[in-house]
């Protein structure tokens, strides 16, 4: 699909203003941000100025979804950096119960014949926007670093498939990896689930459920500034609730969408924070942002698989906002972060 003409050109600005020298983006951004005892990186307060002149967001101006879908799709080619290649790129039809589930295998070059890691991803977007297209980028770069496959999933949205969809989705992607591993070319004793934001939460909830039943689990947890508790409020949330791209209003449009009137917020499948016995999951890495409404709770996850003896390496990004895995073509720093994620699971997947 060509890509239309005013998105090239705001990305071909985004380069030019990311090329001046850093005093003139100082300029630009504003003096340095400082809150709850943190610095703001200039490259996650200058995105943040700019997109503050353009009047755009995650959620469109107008609270409808399809706009704000849009919005999320173009961003990549603004946002997201150059094509990662050499990279071989193959459609997986996942089977489920409403149908096939689109996913898209991403094999970087050098692996060879030998069976490989694999990490089951899940997008982000709040269950409601975002794509295999919009995490195309976020895709690429944890394989090629990783080095290991990367299945990403495009399970079913809301409004239009309200909880307990995506979370069906994700389980039968993961078991479907899990029965198709030599197919796909994977070990299917180091298949791994992750995910930004709502994938995330799928990916937590994915390990959660696999354990629980028996049988087939993931052997890690790739989880990136997750949301784990949909049930109340945190200090994070009223500390950055405006002005550092997720919001908080936006985090109520979110959850509405996905978890209208009458679905319990406190159900562990959307609230995996909540679910009392946690002992016997795979280990995971939990990464979150400074500056991210959504920090305490992917904080208070990572404190709660601790205390059940779960093996966790939480590293907070103390000068960075949410989604930064989807702003890996501005700037250095969301590079740096994501390149830790990938580090941390290629650590786990070797063998």
């Amino acid at each position: 699909m060509a890509i239309p003409f005013q998105v090239r050109l705001q990305a071909a600005a985004l380069r030019a203003v990311y090329g001046l020298p850093a005093p003139l983006r100082r300029a630009i951004a504003g003096p340095q941000v400082r809150r709850d005892g943190q610095l703001l990186a200039l490259d996650a307060q200058l995105l943040l100025r700019l997109q503050q002149l353009s009047g755009e967001g995650l959620v469109h101006p107008s609270g409808e979804v399809e706009p704000s879908r849009t919005g999320v799709e173009h961003s990549r080619h603004t946002l997201g950096g150059a094509r990662i290649e050499p990279m071989t790129v193959r459609e997986i039809p996942i089977p489920a119960e409403h149908g096939e589930l689109p996913a898209t295998l991403y094999t970087p070059a050098g692996l060879g014949d030998e069976p490989s890691g694999l990490l089951v991803f899940y997008h982000g977007g709040g269950w409601v926007l975002g794509s295999r297209a919009s995490h195309d980028g976020a895709a690429r770069f944890l394989a090629r670093h990783a080095g290991v496959r990367v299945l990403s999933v495009e399970y079913r949205r809301a409004p239009e498939h309200i909880f307990p969809a995506a979370v069906d989705d994700a389980l039968a992607a993961f078991d479907q990896a899990h029965a198709k591993a030599a197919d796909l070319g994977v070990d299917p004793d180091r298949i791994a689930v992750g995910g930004d934001s709502a994938g995330g939460n799928l990916a937590a909830v994915v390990a959660q459920l696999a354990v629980a039943r028996g049988g087939p689990a993931p052997a890690f947890q790739l989880l990136c500034y997750p949301a784990t508790d949909a049930s109340r409020r945190r200090r994070s949330r009223e500390l950055f609730a405006d002005g550092f791209l997720l919001t908080s209003d936006q985090m109520d449009w979110f959850g509405d969408h996905y978890a209208p009137a009458g679905v319990d917020r406190a159900d562990p499948r959307i609230s995996p924070l909540l679910t009392a016995d946690l002992t016997g999951l795979p280990p995971a890495y939990i990464a979150t942002a400074g500056f991210d409404p959504l920090r305490d709770e992917g904080e208070a996850y990572a404190e709660r698989l601790r205390e059940a003896g779960v093996p966790v390496a939480l590293s907070r990004q103390p000068d960075l906002i949410h989604g930064y895995l989807s702003y890996l073509g501005v700037g250095r720093r969301f590079r740096e972060a994501a390149a830790e994620a990938a580090g941390a699971l290629r650590m786990a997947l070797s063998r």
